[in-house]
């Protein structure tokens, strides 16, 4: 296999060397390892390594995180190795097994145009309990606020096809996050993927990863939560513009004229706003606002007199006053949230003219 594996590394200890050893056995002859800004009780890995002459080492003279560090490889592929067919990212602490690294390459020639994740199950009583619960709430969160259904959202071992190399260069992140905006923008490229098992291996209860729970969550977090940040400012400017609409509107006219105007006036506001914040800070979208706008005040046109008719009906059958009305506008509108987002994600900013990129 014409493929150069990649790993990235900071402080190695002797799984580096293991790592190493063991794709030379399993026939892997280009090996590009990055070190990451290492401190000099850590360099006896590399400079063995180097004795290697499948092995070229790559430094960073400071730590500037994973992501830049598989960047920096990947940079280096497009420069010195033309010819691949494609690279494969591992980590440096043993946990993935040659026979599945290789396995992740062969499928990844096999299917050509698709990144191949090696996955593992995280059903079994050897995965710490951190690293099942925090895969099983970011895998639901991937699944609601992206569309992507992936059974391992933090798995290092990814074979990637060379003609997506120069695209991952210019994903951002520069960290642990890098990973997750990898998923992100593949996504959104409409590049493929598809899903490997392999063997779950924790050492040592996962001690040597550089992962930090609560610093890189935030980071790989705030990259997800921000499809929704929109969405829920936009929600509350429609509230408290209907509320006050209603206030201002009690006992100068009926109650379903009330309604209306309430929901009609706050939606013009708040509408205006979340297509502006979605369509450039949110979706990041390129599709022309002669096409998406018309899309988007479609849905808000049907999102509002779903709205309207659901809040005066339930407010009808419960003869509800302002106070309940306004409680049973929040529960409508937590669904018709959920809806519009997706909706949004799927029609009105999916530009599904763009095929695969390649750079």
């Amino acid at each position: 296999m014409n493929i150069c594996v990649i790993i990235p590394s900071l402080n190695p200890d002797e799984k580096l060397m293991q790592v190493v050893n063991g794709l030379l056995e399993e026939g892997f002859r280009d090996i590009v390892i990055v070190d990451d800004g290492s401190d000099e009780q850590h360099l006896a890995p590399f400079l063995e390594a180097k004795t290697h002459e499948e092995v070229t080492v790559l430094k960073h003279e400071v730590n500037r995180g994973k992501g830049r560090g598989l960047k920096t490889a990947f940079e280096f592929c497009i420069e010195h190795r033309p010819d691949i067919d494609g690279v494969v990212t591992v980590d440096g602490d043993n946990q993935h097994r040659p026979k599945d690294i290789r396995k992740c390459c062969e499928v990844m020639l096999d299917v050509g145009d698709k990144v191949v994740l090696g996955c593992r199950d995280f059903s079994g009583e050897q995965v710490p309990p951190k690293s099942k619960f925090g895969n099983n709430v970011t895998k639901a969160v991937f699944r609601f606020a992206c569309g992507i259904k992936i059974s391992d959202t933090q798995t290092g071992l990814r074979a990637i096809p060379a003609q997506y190399l120069k695209f991952m260069t210019e994903v951002k992140g520069e960290r642990f996050e890098y990973e997750t905006q990898m998923l992100l923008e593949m996504n959104k490229h409409h590049i493929e993927f598809v899903e490997q098992t392999i063997d779950t291996v924790y050492i040592e209860d996962n001690a040597s990863t550089h992962f930090h729970p609560i610093r890189d969550s935030i980071k790989i977090y705030a990259v997800i939560l921000k499809f929704a940040l929109s969405s829920i400012l936009s929600f509350a400017i429609d509230y408290v513009l209907f509320l006050g609409l209603e206030f201002i509107l009690s006992g100068y006219v009926e109650k379903w004229v009330k309604i209306l105007v309430a929901t009609v006036g706050a939606r013009i506001v708040s509408s205006m706003f979340n297509y502006l914040v979605n369509r450039k800070a949110v979706f990041e979208s390129n599709v022309p606002i002669s096409k998406s706008m018309p899309k988007y005040y479609l849905l808000c046109a049907c999102q509002a007199g779903v709205s309207y008719g659901m809040v005066y009906f339930l407010s009808w059958w419960t003869g509800s006053g302002n106070f309940l009305t306004s409680v049973l506008k929040v529960l409508v509108d937590i669904i018709l949230f959920i809806l519009s987002f997706q909706i949004q994600r799927r029609w009105v900013f999916s530009d599904n003219s763009r095929r695969k990129k390649n750079g």
